[in-house]
């Protein structure tokens, strides 16, 4: 009988995981939204229960005949919900963006006997999976990752779509971005040290600061490591503007006699507007530069990735790279090739050649393809 995974969070990536798995396992999906699970019920295949994931007792008896369960939830509940996976003794492979240290809940999966995946998307996620075999076998001094999630159409005045939870894009323009210099890992304000970087594909783009290293400043000692995220240009020139006027701010203040939080209101105002609507096409760009030593030789790797809608399909893009590299991953944690108990960030799956290779190739069948530069002196 073909394994049965479960998979908390029925939005843009959590279908389309839902639907790739479908193809070889047994899939139930919980979400509140039962609009979002009547979508999924149309195919068939998949079978559905509306959950309140918030409630920890909830989330228990949803995953309780789970062989392994995929966490596709909102960054602020991510943390929470993966401690109630490992609680209930369930491996797991989680793309949740959340804020809170992961390593907390080590110990925990370690008594469990749990098998804990997170972070795994494509930045982070596959980035850590390139940099976690690239380190096992170069002296690395250097990994640079740039990526966007981006609407193919440029519409004013934001030029954006929110490809995965809203509520996480704004988190990318407030939470201080970790990058190392000189092997010591230093703060760095949202949005800053901006760039201009020009891609064949669409051209030039903005890029800036985001904490999108996340576990790689603790698991990979490598002196100068960034992550920078990329949008149109003219972008940061608004969300600064939005943020310093306190539009992002989670601290209440008061309005005719009512304490509000100007986040709420925020994200009442902009997420309508950022939605993607059915039909509207996106594309994923990132290019991630490694250097170092290879056999005492000066090396560098350069990853290249330019991915778009697929309208086959209609699965948006960042629904492809970011679920497509969970659901490789879920595989080969399913099929017992990655076996380690405790907080896996995803270099911990990178290091492996044949595991590598095998997410390497499952992305490239799905139309997500890597092209590699390998340059040598």
């Amino acid at each position: 009988m073909a394994a049965r995974i479960v998979v908390l969070g029925a939005g843009i990536v959590g279908s389309a995981m839902a639907i790739d798995l479908s193809k070889k396992f047994q899939v139930h999906v919980a979400d509140i939204d039962p609009q979002a699970l009547k979508r999924l019920e149309k195919l068939g295949e998949i079978s559905t229960t509306q959950a309140d994931l918030s409630d920890p007792d909830v989330v228990k008896s949803v995953v309780r005949d789970s062989d392994l369960v995929i966490g596709a939830v909102p960054g602020y509940m991510g943390y929470a919900t993966l401690r109630t996976v490992i609680e209930a003794g369930k491996d797991v492979v989680d793309i949740s963006f959340f804020a809170e240290d992961p390593f907390t809940l080590d110990e925990l999966a370690k008594e469990q006997g749990v098998t804990a995946v997170i972070d795994c998307g494509v930045a982070p996620g596959m980035g850590n999976i390139i940099h976690g075999y690239h380190h096992l076998r170069m002296q690395m001094k250097s990994y640079q990752c740039y990526v966007g999630g981006l609407p193919t159409i440029r519409e004013w005045p934001f030029e954006y779509k929110a490809v995965f939870s809203p509520i996480d894009v704004i988190e990318e323009y407030v939470r201080p971005a970790r990058l190392v210099e000189g092997e010591r890992v230093v703060l760095r304000e949202a949005l800053s040290d901006a760039e201009l970087m020009y891609f064949d594909e669409v051209g030039t783009l903005e890029a800036w600061n985001s904490d999108g290293l996340r576990t790689l400043v603790r698991t990979m000692r490598v002196p100068e490591m960034k992550e920078k995220t990329l949008r149109y240009p003219g972008t940061i020139e608004y969300l600064k503007m939005l943020r310093e006027m306190g539009f992002f701010s989670s601290d209440e203040i008061e309005v005719r006699g009512s304490k509000i939080r100007p986040l709420d209101v925020t994200a009442k105002l902009l997420f309508p507007r950022w939605k993607m609507q059915p039909g509207e096409e996106d594309l994923t760009i990132m290019k991630i530069i490694i250097s170092g030593l290879e056999e005492s030789k000066a090396t560098s790797y350069q990853y290249d990735l330019y991915d778009r809608y697929d309208p086959a399909t209609q699965t948006i893009s960042m629904a492809r790279t970011t679920g497509y590299t969970a659901t490789a991953v879920a595989n080969l944690v399913l099929a017992g090739r990655f076996e380690r108990d405790g907080i896996c960030p995803p270099e911990y799956v990178g290091v492996e050649e044949e595991n590598f290779r095998f997410i390497l190739d499952y992305l490239k069948e799905r139309g997500v393809v890597y092209r590699v530069t390998r340059t040598a002196v």
